[in-house]
């Protein structure tokens, strides 16, 4: 009895041990080897704080700039990423942060982020990201053959002819913003109206319709959760990249997870219904969570295996933030850059009257609006929606002249890359969409197109890219047929980074409401 005693001291013994040296080598051996490497190789940055690395500081600085406004202007760089600039003002272009024990360095050459985003197998997405796992997951975080399975179902959702299947949905929902601001400046030779509100919510009600079709009111309930979360994950940047940090019993923490429950509820409650709909032969494949089901169906009686309900629920939450929080951004920005610049406002809507009249939209038009697109991709490169891309090594991988070990995450600079004056010349801090008249490849001063990569680049390219193009496209076209706007004297400048880059204190435009 003894003897089986000591055995079993022995074992917890060699447990503890062990899960001790992992501990320690997690919050500190590792990232001391993993920061000898970086400096080894030229890279700068703050010296390794135990566990939390920057992520006080970057807390700290991302509260203070979400408070002010900046003066108006496209260089936008420091207040969108004040602690990034903060490190590589310091450090230089070779610099690196600690996101906990997690070193990240900056990745700024074109040639270098091509590269990493064309090989996804050895440079992945991080695993885990407290931040994004938190709200979204689906193919956005998918790997592997998980990801190639996922891709091949989720594509004929967002085809050409699934775009002019949602056409309509788009119209009717730009229909109901524009029909709210006609109310508004009725009687009125012009009225000030924070735009964003109505854009923010326009996102919302475009996705919940092309995703959810005749759904789309429950569908509205998972756009204001989602938006809830969001709030709440930004409550908790201090603690949420410590591990078990969702057990850390906060106000935060108790509602992310009560609103977690209801949206899952929500999803499944019009997944199911949808799914009895199309048994019984009454439900219809004319949104994305139809098509998505019909060739999950499909892909079931091929091959026996297609997406779980949990995977199904997955890609719908993704649906919301990828689909609503990217064309409301893209949206927004294109409206306070054309009323600064009321020159390409006048071309924009000259173009918009020469290929559609005063008349209903035609989805096949839009791609005679050559002007429209220019500006469109300016304002992406100027504001684009995502302003960092990061990737991370799981394996000891070679990039370029280096031979980066596994455990370091490296942060594409997607931002500075849109503003690099090397890139884009003198003037890249202004707005000139006639920089695109002859083409994305053209744009660039000699360096072709891989430096504007706003929906990402390479394999997993951004799936709702046209989507989202064509909403943009579509509210834009609508709305100059009908208003002409300009800066209110309150409008506050503010593109803050959340998980995408919306104005932090609206968008005030004076509108006029066109004979």
């Amino acid at each position: 009895m003894e003897t089986i005693g000591k055995f079993v001291i022995a074992i917890v013994v060699a447990v503890m041990v062990s899960w001790g040296w992992k501990l320690l080598n997690w919050v500190w051996l590792k990232p001391k080897k993993l920061e000898k490497w970086l400096r080894g190789e030229g890279y700068k940055g703050n010296p390794y704080k135990l566990l939390m690395g920057d992520m006080i500081e970057l807390a700290t600085m991302v509260k203070e700039g979400k408070s002010k406004p900046i003066p108006i202007t496209h260089d936008i760089t420091s207040y969108t990423l004040p602690f990034d600039h903060h490190i590589i003002s310091k450090y230089g272009e070779k610099s690196f942060i600690w996101m906990g024990p997690k070193p990240t360095m900056y990745i700024r050459d074109p040639e270098l982020i091509k590269e990493i985003l064309s090989r996804p197998d050895e440079f992945q997405k991080t695993h885990p990201e407290p931040f994004r796992d938190s709200i979204i997951r689906g193919l956005l975080v998918a790997e592997g053959d998980k990801w190639t399975k996922h891709r091949k179902i989720i594509n004929p959702a967002f085809s050409l002819q699934s775009l002019k299947i949602m056409f309509s949905a788009v119209i009717s929902s730009c229909s109901d913003m524009i029909h709210k601001w006609e109310l508004l400046t009725a009687g009125s030779s012009s009225t000030e109206i924070d735009v964003w509100p109505y854009i923010d919510s326009l996102g919302g009600d475009m996705i919940s319709r092309t995703a959810f079709g005749s759904s789309y009111k429950e569908g509205w309930k998972i756009f204001r959760i989602q938006k809830e979360q969001i709030d709440l994950l930004f409550q908790m940047l201090y603690i949420l990249f410590i591990p078990g940090s969702r057990f850390i019993p906060t106000r935060a923490n108790k509602k992310f997870k009560e609103n977690d429950k209801e949206l899952r509820l929500v999803l499944m409650g019009i997944i199911n219904k949808r799914k009895k709909a199309i048994e019984t032969g009454e439900g219809n494949y004319d949104d994305l969570l139809g098509l998505l089901l019909e060739s999950n169906k499909k892909e079931i009686e091929e091959h026996g295996v297609g997406l779980s309900m949990e995977d199904v629920i997955e890609e719908c939450k993704l649906f919301y933030i990828g689909g609503s929080e990217t064309t409301s951004n893209l949206i927004v920005w294109t409206m306070v850059c054309l009323s600064l610049h009321q020159e390409w406002q006048i071309r924009a809507r000259e173009e918009i009257i020469q290929v559609f009249g005063g008349t209903k939209l035609e989805f096949d038009g839009l791609k005679n609006l050559k002007i429209l697109t220019m500006i469109l991709n300016e304002v992406l490169r100027l504001y684009p929606p995502v302003v960092m891309i990061t990737r991370a090594t799981h394996k000891t991988t070679k990039l370029g002249n280096m031979v980066i070990p596994s455990g370091v995450e490296l942060s594409l600079a997607m931002m500075y890359v849109h503003h690099d004056c090397e890139i884009w010349g003198d003037d890249v801090n202004e707005f000139k969409p006639e920089r695109f008249a002859q083409g994305i490849g053209n744009a660039t001063k000699g360096k072709g197109s891989s430096p504007f990569f706003p929906f990402s680049n390479g394999p997993r390219v951004c799936i709702g890219q046209n989507l989202a193009m064509t909403e943009a496209k579509t509210t834009m076209a609508m709305i100059l047929q009908r208003f002409s706007f300009d800066l209110s004297p309150s409008y506050q400048h503010s593109p803050f980074r959340v998980f995408t880059l919306p104005p932090q204190f609206g968008a005030h435009l004076i509108l006029q409401k066109i004979s």
